[in-house]
């Protein structure tokens, strides 16, 4: 599970806020490329020991759905700021799943820093850091950023964000699910299982799905 240590020196030493950064969907076949961006206010560590005693905080692709609908609501509830990003399929089309996922994050970034909630906060913009997982920062961000391999692991803020990344997009694939029950995103959240090839070749392609991701695909 992911420790405090990183981000609570950082906040003691340099008096910023310290933002974690994750995105979620990019290998899907369909629906948005979706990013979350949260803080939390380290100078009062008790709370957030709280919360990780309450709930799991870890990277989360190795938590259950419950797990992780019972801890994004529990973040929301406690992060200084949280803030959420999505680019959907037709424009992952026009600039490619690595430039939807820059701009899911430059949303879920800006997203955050216009909450109410972070205007309260003070703050120093040169000491306030992002901490991006993944091994590219992203462009266009004013902001100090770290880019973190395996962040989700390793990072607390970034877990945090991975998980509000998740349920939010998982919640998507839901609602979407509603109005094409055949292809069964509420099962799959679009990710490319047998299922949802299947679906694919009996209904077509609609326009929640990637197109650059199914060329050669007759649907």
């Amino acid at each position: 599970m992911p420790g405090f240590l990183l981000e609570k020196a950082l906040e003691l030493e340099q008096k910023g806020i310290v933002f974690g950064v994750d995105e979620v969907g990019r290998g899907c076949l369909a629906g948005p490329v979706v990013a979350a961006c949260v803080a939390f206010d380290w100078s009062k560590p008790e709370v957030i020991c709280e919360l990780n005693d309450r709930v799991v905080i870890r990277d989360s692709k190795l938590m259950s759905r419950v797990q992780r609908m019972k801890a994004a609501k529990a973040i929301r509830e406690v992060a200084t700021v949280f803030g959420i990003g999505e680019v959907d399929s037709v424009t992952i089309d026009e600039i490619n799943i690595l430039q939807a996922t820059f701009e899911a994050m430059r949303r879920a970034v800006g997203d955050a820093c216009r909450r109410e909630r972070f205007e309260t906060v003070p703050y120093v913009r040169d000491v306030t850091r992002f901490m991006i997982d993944g091994n590219k920062t992203v462009p266009g961000v004013d902001w100090n950023q770290e880019a973190i391999i395996d962040g989700d692991a390793k990072v607390f803020s970034i877990a945090a964000a991975s998980i509000v990344a998740k349920e939010y997009r998982d919640s998507l694939m839901e609602v979407l699910h509603e109005t094409y029950p055949q292809y069964g995103f509420a099962q799959h959240k679009g990710y490319g299982t047998k299922q949802h090839y299947a679906a694919i070749t009996e209904y077509g392609i609609i326009s929640e799905h990637r197109k650059t991701f199914l060329k050669g695909i007759k649907g």
